[in-house]
């Protein structure tokens, strides 16, 4: 049976500071669901636990505190809407959320692509592409290493062009240089310990050789047992608006079956 889209795990509200949309509130969400046959929703803010050193300025505003505002979460007749977070991982390859307050949150995204963050989340030393590959394969490496609970953790938009932000196709130079074999051991790890391997890109924005270089990872992360779901990203109404096209698309890319959906355990 092919990959139902029934569900969208990577949504922000106005809450997140990459967003401020007046508009991009829970209810908003929640329609955009009723919409479009979603049932499984997940809110996830960009966090950083207070409790955890090292948060960057803009991360310390998005604390426990400003980002749970919103419970509870407004719910419907056969939806289900859960509360998570987009935390991150820091230079040191700390991730912003305790274990004293995981419970905290039904679901947990983690970026390891976000080396945008200067300072933060790299350091001027890790400028050269070559520098950039290596930390791709650390920081996933880091994150599949961390004691963290098993299908509660999503690593999120693996082949983002914040990997290397300078010109667009330095991105996909970079995901070059990792090689099958360093994926795949990461991949067998990811579904080893339970990990959803996050869809979030739109297709047409890269031309074909491009995207036969980038879809490898995922090729390769299907081939090693890893489970996928989708999410959007979305941060204001027109993103959600787009949301079902651009998953159909890496859904019918990848051939994707049933067998192969991510199923957080906070929808069991």
């Amino acid at each position: 049976m092919k990959f139902v889209i029934d569900h969208d795990y990577h949504i922000h509200s106005r809450q997140s500071l990459c967003s401020g949309i007046p508009e991009q509130t829970p209810e908003r969400i929640l329609r955009y669901a009723q919409e479009n046959g979603i049932r499984q929703l997940c809110l996830t803010d960009h966090f950083w636990d207070e409790t955890v050193l090292g948060a960057s300025n803009w991360y310390k505003i998005q604390n426990y505190e400003h980002i749970s505002c919103w419970l509870p979460l407004p719910q419907a007749e056969g939806i289900s809407f859960k509360f998570g977070c987009e935390t991150d991982m820091d230079k040191f390859f700390t991730i912003g959320v305790s274990k004293e307050n995981l419970d905290k949150f039904d679901f947990i995204i983690v970026p390891t692509t976000h080396m945008h963050m200067d300072g933060f989340t790299i350091d001027k030393k890790d400028g050269s592409l070559d520098r950039r590959a290596y930390l791709w394969v650390k920081r996933f490496a880091a994150l599949i290493d961390a004691d963290l609970p098993k299908r509660k953790i999503g690593i999120a938009h693996l082949n983002c062009d914040l990997i290397a932000p300078a010109a667009w196709e330095d991105h996909i130079k970079v995901l070059d240089k990792v090689t099958d074999a360093e994926c795949a051991e990461l991949f067998r790890g990811a579904a080893e310990r339970e990990i959803g391997v996050e869809l979030n890109m739109y297709i047409p924005r890269y031309s074909p050789d491009e995207l036969k270089r980038v879809m490898r990872l995922y090729f390769i992360a299907k081939d090693c047992g890893c489970k996928f779901y989708v999410g959007s990203d979305a941060h204001a109404p027109e993103d959600l608006d787009g949301a079902m096209e651009k998953f159909g698309l890496m859904v019918d890319y990848l051939k994707l079956e049933e067998s192969d959906k991510f199923h957080p355990a906070c929808f069991d």
